[in-house]
């Protein structure tokens, strides 16, 4: 009786975690100048040069790969800031993470992104 008591509360034990997020494609923007040294919604200043992003509905403190559908270049990144509040954007580079993956030019680059 204790062991399938013991199973029962490990699985509603993991019930509680957050499930991996499964990837999900499509397009990426990044921001920075304007926005460098300012407060992300997290409460951290944003530093347009490190591995950041803002996404809609991860947690903040989220480790997110994303990888270029078109060059397989891939960024592991951090969320810290909610977004992107453009229309048929899934996530918001930090201007570092993606120059990363992509050329700045660029502006836009379809991606997927997945938990890590």
């Amino acid at each position: 009786m204790l062991h399938l008591l013991s199973a029962s509360l490990i699985a509603s034990a993991l019930a509680l975690l957050p499930s991996p997020v499964l990837a999900t494609c499509g397009n990426a923007s990044w921001y920075g100048p304007g926005f460098h040294g300012n407060r992300t919604a997290s409460g951290e200043r944003f530093n347009s040069r490190a591995m950041t992003a803002a996404h809609r509905s991860l947690p903040f403190g989220s480790r997110i790969k994303v990888v270029n559908q078109s060059t397989g270049r891939s960024v592991t990144i951090r969320i810290n800031d909610d977004g992107p509040h453009i229309p048929g954007r899934i996530i918001d580079l930090s201007e570092g993470a993606f120059a990363q993956i992509a050329s700045l030019g660029q502006g836009v680059a379809k991606v997927c992104i997945s938990r890590v």
